[in-house]
């Protein structure tokens, strides 16, 4: 019966708090003499500040995150690897257990020490070969078209200048017969010039004339076979043009044989596959033992250059990634399991000795670790958590987001998931999915701070710390929470979706070759675990695109997206405002105009703006003809009823309405404080003044001021403030048709004043300062829709 009685004194509570004011008085006659002093947007501020900051969700929050955080300070052994054991320790009885940490560690580094298995890469060996015969064949063409030098004998020219002669330039080459012509000592600045004329003067003296002419005629041959031949020599390398004296001087047997062993080597050494970075000297050395058959040191020296000149350093040996994969696999699961075994009596550790792995686990085997609970390790572990709250709430505090009991729920749930999954296994790491979330409902700063706080506290719970894991999914999950909520469509989601994995992919392989001993010989074994690590982060980001919906139901939060859907004109709600009442509609808009304008230059949310203003005037389609804005030139509705009591009651009716409308449509909490916000607790002007004449010609009591009251609450954000101002400026603008925008200013002004001295703007964290703004916001979109047009002149019909 006490029970009973408790909760009906408790429910009767309840009701009394919600009453309005108005209904308050008529509730409580005996308390109506206080009311005046306990104002409206008191009351709803002191319910409302209690949501904001519930002190007791904060407490379970920091005591369910140290519970799980300090999971491994449950029954944690006394005498771990490193500490010093108080006495000495002999084996109760016969022992083997297997060190799973040192099994692992071994298959670990197994596994990274795998020597890597090679496979001739065939395009590139056929690419070499190739290179190699269109070579000697150029060469061989150049043989052909070039004889040998010297190509006369010796006795007649040197060999020098035979070879100068061929290949001088024009000018050269007439300065030297002019030279010669005219019988004259010229000196010519060439030292081989001179030579030239010397021996070309000599000759000429000690022949005939008819040989004179042969032996010009022989060089004039030999000029063109070697111009005709430059054009196919300019095609060679630099280091090939060097040997072409060399392989012309060969005889035609010299070779054919070194031309027929250099292909022959080079397909043995091609077969047999060289492999990346091998030096030039071994390689050389390997030739220089192929060519055994070459009896030509020049010749043979010249095949080795010309080769080594065509392979540039290029290997055709690649990796055979999926047979050095089973191999690595094959040598971990060669590793057989680290078994420690002890006999009865024998000593295991000795007092003063420091404890190893080895013992440790036979110490942990025996049940002699001495496990308990680390009262220490617990309240580190609370001291961490504790900290890590006071940051997330100053981070709160500074961008000025206000949290709701549920809100605090959501974040803890998602929180202490993110610490479960760690001591579970950290590979699995869910903080790509939980900076998504965060994110996408609470904004990219909160996401930011949750994501690096959790990632420490995880690094905390987790006994045997993998950086390559923590690392990458931090990685990803800070991206996720920086660009999650900045994002307004589901294609840009998607997107993002992809960053995360190669993100995450990514830092996992950075890392894995950062830190692991052999990574440059092993990174095609880790490229498949990482691409699986990305995998997972791409798993993540779905996961959370798919959850987001029903979180946004089930904890009342909303995201960009979410609320520009809601800004759809095809929405259920909105097709029946513009069909039901058009006018409000058209208000509707126009207050948009204004609202957003001004958000954006306060920075705030303005698909928060636009979703609310589209709303907050929804109750009006419980009686549309009542509001003025939809009569459309029909009778006034309030003039028949002639009762500012009732009329004023209509008017208050609409937010009422609107509220049973956005809850029977489901519309999101934040979308729903527009409709009793935008009105705050403004006084109905027009009706109440109409109750005072009423009241002084027919000598009534006196009018009281809360009955033509809206019940409030006052705006308790910036946004909501917003479109309280763009309401009560809207249709003042709008009547405002031929006048100037210093006279629209001056009424916006008065607006501004009058909302400012009633109070309706002090809970909302609009500055004084930031009012000039907002006006002059206001009226720039005013002078849009109302510029001046070109008056264009009366045109009579024609006939």
């Amino acid at each position: 019966m006490k029970a009973f009685q408790f909760l009906t004194q408790h429910w009767g509570k309840q009701r009394r708090e919600s009453y309005s004011p108005s209904q308050l008085a008529r509730a409580l006659p005996e308390k109506k003499a206080i009311l005046p002093d306990i104002s409206l947007q008191r009351l709803h501020k002191s319910r409302r500040l209690q949501k904001v900051h519930p002190p007791l969700m904060l407490g379970v929050t920091i005591v369910a995150l140290t519970s799980v955080v300090g999971y491994r300070f449950y029954n944690q052994p006394r005498l771990l690897p490193g500490a010093v054991s108080p006495a000495t320790i002999v084996a109760p009885e016969d022992g083997s257990f297997p060190d799973l940490k040192t099994t692992e560690e071994k298959r670990r580094d197994a596994q990274t020490a795998t020597v890597p298995l090679w496979q001739r890469d065939e395009a590139a060996t056929a690419e070499m070969e190739k290179n190699l015969a269109q070579t000697l064949t150029q060469i061989e063409e150049l043989r052909q078209l070039l004889p040998a030098i010297p190509w006369l004998d010796p006795q007649i020219l040197s060999s020098g200048i035979q070879q100068y002669l061929r290949a001088c330039p024009e000018a050269d080459w007439q300065a030297i017969l002019t030279a010669v012509n005219s019988r004259q000592s010229t000196v010519l600045p060439n030292y081989q010039q001179q030579r030239a004329i010397a021996e070309l003067n000599r000759y000429r003296q000690e022949k005939s004339p008819a040989e004179w002419q042969y032996l010009l005629y022989q060089i004039h041959q030999a000029r063109q076979r070697y111009q005709q031949a430059a054009g196919q020599i300019a095609l060679l390398s630099a280091d090939i043009q060097n040997q072409i004296p060399i392989w012309l001087q060969l005889s035609p047997q010299e070779w054919r044989d070194t031309r027929r062993s250099l292909q022959q080597a080079a397909h043995q050494i091609l077969v047999q596959g060289i492999p990346p970075g091998m030096p030039s000297p071994i390689l050389a050395e390997s030739l220089r033992l192929s060519l055994t058959s070459v009896s030509s040191p020049v010749a043979r020296q010249a095949a080795i250059k010309l080769f080594l000149s065509l392979r540039q350093d290029k290997s055709n040996l690649i990796v055979d990634r999926e047979a050095t994969k089973q191999r690595a696999q094959q040598a971990a699961a060669s590793v057989e399991p680290v078994v420690v075994t002890v006999r009865r009596g024998e000593g295991i550790v000795k007092a003063g000795e420091t404890i190893s792995q080895e013992q440790f686990i036979l110490l942990d085997g025996f049940h002699l670790s001495r496990r308990r609970v680390n009262w220490s390790g617990l309240a580190t572990a609370g001291v961490a958590v504790t900290l890590a709250a006071l940051v997330f709430c100053g981070v709160q505090r500074r961008v000025r987001r206000r949290l709701r009991r549920r809100d605090h729920v959501l974040l803890c749930l998602l929180s202490l998931s993110v610490t479960l999954i760690a001591i579970t296994d950290l590979r699995y790491l869910n903080l790509p999915a939980v900076g998504f979330l965060a994110s996408s409902f609470y904004g990219p700063s909160l996401a930011v701070t949750q994501v690096a706080l959790l990632a420490g506290l995880s690094s905390f719970a987790t006994e045997n710390l993998s950086w390559e894991y923590l690392l990458a999914t931090t990685a990803s999950g800070l991206l996720a929470a920086a660009v999650a909520g900045r994002l307004r469509s589901r294609d840009e989601l998607a997107f993002l979706g992809g960053g995360i994995g190669l993100t995450q992919g990514g830092v996992y392989l950075l890392v894995q070759l950062t830190f692991s001993a052999a990574a440059g010989t092993i990174w095609y074994a880790i490229l498949p675990g990482a691409a699986a690590y990305g995998l997972l982060g791409l798993a993540w980001a779905v996961v959370a695109l798919g959850l987001s919906p029903y979180l946004e139901r089930l904890f009342d939060v909303t995201t960009p997206i979410r609320l520009v859907e809601l800004s759809n004109p095809n929405c259920p709600l909105l097709k029946r405002l513009v069909t039901e009442a058009p006018g409000t509609f058209q208000h509707t808009l126009a207050v948009a105009s204004l609202a957003e304008a001004a958000g954006r230059e306060l920075h705030c949310n303005v698909e928060l703006i636009r979703a609310g203003t589209l709303y907050h005037d929804i109750g009006k389609m419980h009686d549309p003809l009542a509001f003025i804005e939809n009569q459309m030139g029909r009778t006034n509705k309030h003039d028949e009823i002639n009762d500012p009591w009732q009329s004023a009651a209509i008017i208050k009716k609409h937010v009422s309405e609107g509220l049973a409308m956005a809850r029977k449509y489901s519309l999101p909490r934040v979308v729903q404080d527009f409709i009793p916000e935008h009105q705050g607790t403004i006084l109905i002007a027009y009706f109440y003044h109409q109750a005072q004449q009423q009241a002084a010609q027919n000598g009534g009591t006196a009018v009281v001021e809360a009955d033509f009251r809206y019940d409030g609450p006052i705006p308790q954000c910036r946004e909501t403030a917003i479109v309280m101002l763009a309401d009560g400026c809207e249709a003042a603008l709008r009547s405002l048709r031929d006048t100037t925008p210093e006279v629209a200013k001056m009424t916006v002004q008065k607006i501004f004043k009058g909302r400012w001295q009633e109070g309706q703007l002090q809970d909302s964290g609009i500055a004084y300062e930031e009012l000039p703004l907002i006006a002059d916001t206001f009226i720039q979109v005013w002078q849009q829709f109302h510029h001046q047009r070109i008056v264009y002149p009366k045109v009579g019909k024609r006939e």
